[in-house]
């Protein structure tokens, strides 16, 4: 991880971030919400990795980060987590849906199990997640949810990622609906659409021409980081966005310019 500046802008909260055990934009929010001084619910499918990762960022921050094991397509689980977060922090304030999941299938070829799965992953998760969150920041009349999307929800691709495109357009209409029912009590949903954002695991299902063709087209000229990402994840989930609710940012370096 990055070094991240220290600041109090979120002291006193409580954050809970999924899939945040991994390398990529996850951990990276987790470690800009502790730095901001959040206490953060790092959750994962990993036990061990998601108590490695909690502990590294508790190190690096000097936050509070607790160390959840989580499924988020198991409603159950999802129902268990908030409710310790809530009874051991405090009311859950900023939740940060990272979790998703690709599986690269022609979709003429494409099995049903891996279109369930990935909208189960990328879409029904968030919502399964908002609906456990937030009664109780309706409740305070507070709170900040950031989703995340991707760039690919307003485009399409020949690289077989059907269910990935459609989910993540889901997640940009869903946090548009979400923001419209709970804005009028002062509860803000939005969604980050990044665009290449590098990581080791996309190695394991795209080759090195994919990412120097995407680099090409990017206007920056080089792939995105995941702190590029936790930058806008914290920016999203604090006071100075206060005025920002149902918005789809992209963080692609020019890549897709979003009108």
């Amino acid at each position: 991880m990055s070094g991240w500046a220290r600041d109090d802008t979120l002291a006193g909260k409580v954050a809970l971030v999924t899939a945040a055990a991994g390398a990529g934009i996850g951990k990276a929010a987790a470690a800009a919400l502790a730095g901001a001084g959040a206490s953060v619910v790092v959750t994962d499918k990993h036990a061990e990795r998601t108590k490695a990762a909690a502990g590294e960022i508790a190190a690096e921050t000097g936050a509070t980060v607790v160390a959840m094991t989580l499924d988020v397509t198991e409603e159950e689980a999802i129902a268990e987590v908030v409710a310790a977060t809530e009874r051991d922090l405090g009311p859950i304030e900023v939740l940060v849906n990272n979790a998703g999941l690709t599986r690269p299938e022609p979709l003429l070829e494409m099995s049903t199990e891996t279109w369930r799965l990935i909208n189960e992953v990328c879409l029904t998760s968030q919502f399964l997640m908002m609906r456990a969150v937030l009664p109780g920041m309706v409740e305070r009349r507070s709170g900040a949810v950031v989703n995340l999307a991707s760039s690919y929800g307003w485009l399409g691709t020949n690289t077989g990622e059907a269910p990935y495109i459609a989910a993540k357009a889901g997640v940009m209409g869903l946090t548009r609906a979400a923001a419209a029912e709970v804005g009028p009590f002062g509860v803000r949903v939005n969604a980050i659409a990044p665009g290449l954002i590098f990581n080791e695991f996309l190695r394991k299902h795209f080759d090195d021409s994919f990412f120097e063709r995407v680099v090409s087209g990017t206007p920056l000229g080089r792939p995105g980081s995941p702190e590029d990402v936790a930058n806008v994840v914290l920016f999203l989930a604090g006071p100075g966005s206060s005025f920002i609710t149902g918005e789809v940012l992209c963080v692609s370096g020019g890549w897709y310019m979003h009108a």
